[in-house]
């Protein structure tokens, strides 16, 4: 089992631009990814999901930039937490209630 690669930011930036560079100079996005990806040391497929998410964060494809997907993430983690919190919220609340109720029977 091969452990898949990370690459860096500035690696990933330069091939996008690379590819946007020498589009041209292919009949199409594909035959320009299948191209470069190996001058990278990628598969195709990793290179052209890296053009198509730049392009989507500079507006020229629709979908939703990555900057939006990191906010819906913080945002569903910020409410997860806020109803775990609000459950804890509604147990103690109970069980202060039953207590309140137990001390007014025993007086």
């Amino acid at each position: 089992m091969t452990k898949s690669k990370q690459f860096s930011p500035e690696v990933r930036e330069r091939a996008v631009r690379m590819v946007q560079e020498h589009r041209g100079e292919y009949p199409s996005l594909w035959a320009a990814v299948e191209s470069i990806a190996p001058k990278i040391g990628c598969v195709p497929q990793t290179l052209l999901t890296w053009v198509q998410r730049q392009e989507v964060d500079a507006g020229v494809r629709e979908g939703v930039t990555t900057t939006e997907a990191k906010r819906v993430k913080e945002l569903e983690r910020e409410v997860k937490e806020l109803r775990r919190a609000n459950e804890i919220l509604k147990l103690a609340s109970a069980f202060f209630a039953q207590a309140e109720l137990d001390r007014r029977l025993k007086s």
